[in-house]
């Protein structure tokens, strides 16, 4: 079979056969009367298996390899492929994901553009210096997206720059809620702790109802910090999970404020006293959260609150007397 007719069958161009034959990867074994080369079935065969190789990403080098040398062994080079694929995989999301949040920005001009990758790669900068200044830039008049502040925020370990891009996320309003709820479910403690502190930064009902979500967290820290922002914003589901906090010690001092915050009104004021007086004397309670407890009536409001702490002065571990019968003198004073 002659050049042009292998051409046709195999799609292979007749340029790239010409090629192959200098290289010494297929040469056809035949001539014809005229002098032309003519290919036989072998040989059509072995172009086929060329080009099986080359669609794996093999080289023409690779190819001849594999095909000649009888101790060659495929395993440690398909591993390598494997590595290369994956490399390029990622580096094509990678760019895949820059450029659509270059088209999530709108960009009028080139300018915009060049303003949005520049953003982009400050929030990636080794310098801490550099990205706290792009996260603090990002809510000029061409904002960073608001997913790649959701994707900083959730990585970034220095306070200063973490605290400006919850800022610029709370800037952006509703927008970063969906991606940050996803940080919630995060294996790592961090990146939900991150998630969560973020959220508690956004104002408005919708940030609000995914605290209220979030109290249900299995991770006693984001319950925490949801139950902190909660108290806050005067959401009374908060208080289970704020003396929760006080029980076992965890910013407890920030738990007692959120829960004499809610207590502003008689009403509340009552339900949050008897709710910690319950939790006094549930047996169960470690006998070092009682007076943590006890200190957290002293800013309760209301008869209910005195009346516990009148009781306490009594108590039979001197700690906890101790403590409320100071905190009454306190409240009497005042």
């Amino acid at each position: 079979m002659l050049i042009g007719d292998v051409a046709r069958r195999s799609g292979v161009s007749a340029r790239m056969l010409r090629h192959y034959d200098s290289l010494g990867l297929v040469r056809p074994t035949g001539r014809t009367g005229a002098g032309y080369r003519e290919y036989s079935d072998e040989d059509i065969r072995r172009i086929f298996h060329i080009e099986s190789l080359r669609s794996l990403g093999l080289s023409l080098r690779e190819v001849g390899r594999a095909l000649d040398d009888p101790d060659f062994t495929p395993s440690e080079l398909v591993d390598d492929l494997i590595r290369q694929t994956r490399e390029r995989i990622a580096a094509e999301t990678d760019l895949l994901t820059r450029l659509r949040r270059i088209d999530a920005a709108e960009p009028a001009g080139w300018e915009d553009v060049l303003h949005i990758v520049a953003l982009l790669q400050d929030l990636g900068a080794k310098s801490a210096g550099k990205r706290q200044r792009a996260a603090l830039s990002s809510a000029g008049e061409v904002p960073v997206p608001v997913e790649a502040l959701v994707e900083a925020v959730l990585s970034e370990t220095d306070p200063n720059v973490a605290g400006a891009l919850r800022w610029a996320l709370a800037r952006s309003g509703d927008d970063g809620l969906a991606p940050l709820a996803e940080g919630l479910g995060s294996p790592a403690a961090e990146v939900r702790e991150r998630a969560v502190r973020s959220i508690a930064e956004i104002p408005g009902g919708k940030a609000t109802a995914l605290l209220r979500e979030t109290l249900t967290n299995p991770d006693i820290v984001v319950r925490g910090y949801a139950a902190l922002a909660l108290g806050a914003r005067g959401v009374a589901d908060a208080v289970p999970t704020l003396i929760d906090m006080v029980v076992e010690g965890t910013n407890d001092a920030d738990a007692a404020d959120a829960l004499s915050a809610l207590a502003s009104r008689p009403a509340s004021a009552d339900r949050i006293a008897t709710m910690l007086v319950d939790r006094l004397a549930h047996g169960a309670v470690a006998s070092s959260a009682r007076p943590r407890l006890t200190q957290a009536l002293a800013d309760i409001p209301g008869a209910k609150a005195s009346q516990a702490l009148a009781d306490l002065s009594h108590d039979e571990d001197r700690v906890v007397a101790l403590t409320a019968a100071y905190v009454l003198g306190i409240r009497d004073a005042r």
